[in-house]
């Protein structure tokens, strides 16, 4: 479980543990020793991995960490994630925007691919993604951050087909606007989307793990509007989407 120290990965992590799995949380700041703690109450056993999966060797010391466990992965869910929020020429930083990218994409690959694969070898395995309803649409002020999650959700239903009749599913999480503390990390508190009502990220979470357990190849969570929102990107132009997303993403007018 990546990302799991807030937000919709601690709340997945509590479905798991809630539904009896052993646990591996990850998650780059020292909380994620705290939450594998409060995770234990549960009966189950939860181990934390605090390591930087926007870098190789982060990655690599959670894959390490999962062999050397020496316990047969059934569930993957790869949550971690960041934005970056802003005019992509004229106010962000270059390197915010790589990072972005190491974790959102490279490292959704790197463990799909170094923990997938074992799963592939027993012959059975689940596999969560989370994506994102922005996955649908040009994300204007958030450009990296929505191509990332249009990524995330064809990569994963590239492997969805290709894992047909392996015994290995993958589903694809999308949630719209979340109570997290993602909004308040890319600085979108200004904006419509940022202070707007927002699903309950245990709502979100439940709905993926439900989703996953079904054997669902993906699911939009969160409130009936989500669902809505991605009926409606699968029709509209990208230029109105675009502009749709500038309206909602760009700064508050005064």
């Amino acid at each position: 479980m990546t990302g799991a120290s807030s937000g919709i990965g601690l709340e997945l992590a509590k479905q798991f543990a809630k539904n009896g799995f052993d646990l591996i949380v990850v998650a780059e700041d020292d909380l994620i020793h705290k939450v594998a703690e409060e995770l234990g109450k549960y009966g189950i056993l939860a181990q934390a991995v605090q390591a930087d999966l926007a870098t190789y060797q982060g990655n690599e010391t959670l894959c390490d960490f999962i062999r050397a466990n020496a316990q047969p992965v059934d569930a993957l869910a790869l949550n971690a994630g960041v934005g970056v929020h802003g005019d992509f020429l004229r106010e962000t930083e270059l390197e915010d925007h790589f990072n972005l990218l190491n974790l959102n994409v490279i490292s959704t690959v790197h463990l799909a691919r170094r923990i997938g694969r074992d799963m592939v070898d027993v012959g059975e395995g689940r596999i969560l993604f989370t994506s994102s309803v922005v996955s649908l649409m040009p994300g204007t002020y958030m450009a990296t951050y929505a191509a990332s999650k249009a990524f995330v959700e064809s990569f994963a239903e590239a492997l969805r087909a290709e894992l047909k009749d392996s015994g290995v599913t993958v589903t694809t999480l999308l949630p719209g606007a979340t109570d997290t503390n993602f909004f308040r990390r890319a600085h979108m508190e200004n904006t419509a989307v940022g202070a707007s009502a927002k699903d309950d990220p245990a709502d979100v979470a439940r709905d993926g793990f439900e989703g996953l357990m079904a054997g669902k190849d993906h699911v939009v969570g969160g409130s009936f509007m989500n669902k809505v929102q991605v009926t409606v990107s699968k029709v509209l132009p990208d230029t109105v989407k675009a502009e749709m997303h500038r309206r909602q993403a760009g700064p508050a007018k005064h």
